[in-house]
């Protein structure tokens, strides 16, 4: 992909604009396939899964079992027809990946709130164009999980433990990306492009990815001076324009009550937030206080706090 030279602050997008690049869409299938009983490994797990155990929307495949509790059956198998297994694009551990939320310990009465938004659509995406499969599918879920079953989801990956998601990275110019899977990949044949005012999170290994590693770390490259420009807004603020994200979620972003932690979350999936709470897309009723706090922030500063909250440690 091609990225156009970083634009004048005057000629800068809006607050409220929805970058087309934050939102991956999968390219076209190339007619390969692979047979559904080869067997996939990972390194540093003794188990093994068949490819069409990794690619089942109703199985979360678990390279590491010991490593905690027992998922309830909505996490490991969902329900038939439209409720997947949570621990699926979650994973087991509830890292999460880029493309969806990390909920390793979240508040669960946070969580349970944010799909019942979800399920009223009071929480969407703020893109509005062709089909994004990871909110799509989560939109399946929210409208048929039961109460039950969303409770025990909840309790469970709240009790798991966040690990930092993102090795963040700020560069001018970054490695060639492509788009695999919902991710940003390197291009394989090589270069290098601008990178402008984005946040590219890319998959460094999309095998690791494809095979839902829940120990690798993603890259994200952001603009020069981002996490110290996130910081400050983070802890102080800007006067007339935002107020400290440290006032509601702690003086290290790690949360406070029911006020969920950001740090060592996914950065591009945090600037998905940010820019769904700007555009009011996420308007439910912890959400109004959002949409005041990033109304007037223009996509560096959204960049920033992304960044700066990403590289913070979530321990």
């Amino acid at each position: 992909m091609s990225c156009p030279p970083l634009q004048a602050a005057a000629d800068a997008p809006q607050p409220g604009a929805v970058p087309a690049w934050l939102f991956p869409l999968n390219p076209p299938s190339s007619g390969e396939t692979t047979p559904g009983t080869q067997i996939e490994h990972l390194k540093g797990s003794r188990h093994s899964f068949t490819y069409a155990e990794l690619t089942d929307l109703f199985f979360a495949p678990d390279w590491h079992p010991e490593s905690h509790a027992p998922m309830p059956e909505i996490v490991l198998h969902g329900r038939k027809p439209r409720t997947y297994a949570c621990g699926y694009c979650h994973l087991p551990t509830g890292q999460g990946r880029p493309e969806n939320s990390s909920l390793a310990g979240l508040p669960a009465a946070y969580i349970v709130q944010q799909v019942l938004d979800m399920k009223a659509a009071t929480r969407r995406s703020a893109w509005h164009g062709a089909s994004f499969l990871p909110v799509d599918l989560m939109r399946d879920v929210a409208a048929s999980v039961s109460d039950a079953e969303l409770a025990a989801a909840a309790e469970y990956f709240s009790g798991l433990k966040q690990q930092r998601r993102a090795l963040v990275l700020e560069r001018e110019q970054i490695p060639r990306m492509r788009v695999a899977a919902w991710i940003y990949v390197r291009d394989p044949q090589g270069g290098a492009e601008s990178l402008g005012e984005r946040l590219i999170e890319a998959a460094p290994d999309l095998t690791r990815h494809e095979r839902r590693d829940e120990a690798m770390r993603y890259t994200a490259y952001v603009p020069p001076g981002s996490v110290d420009r996130g910081r400050e807004i983070a802890l102080h603020g800007r006067p007339g324009v935002t107020q400290a994200c440290a006032g509601c979620h702690g003086q290290h972003l790690q949360g406070t009550g029911l006020m969920p932690p950001l740090a060592g979350r996914s950065p591009s999936y945090l600037l998905r937030q940010l820019v769904a709470f700007q555009t009011r897309d996420r308007a439910g009723l912890m959400a109004v206080p959002m949409q005041a706090v990033v109304a007037k922030l223009p996509l560096a500063d959204l960049i920033a706090l992304a960044a700066y909250a990403a590289s913070e440690s979530p321990d």
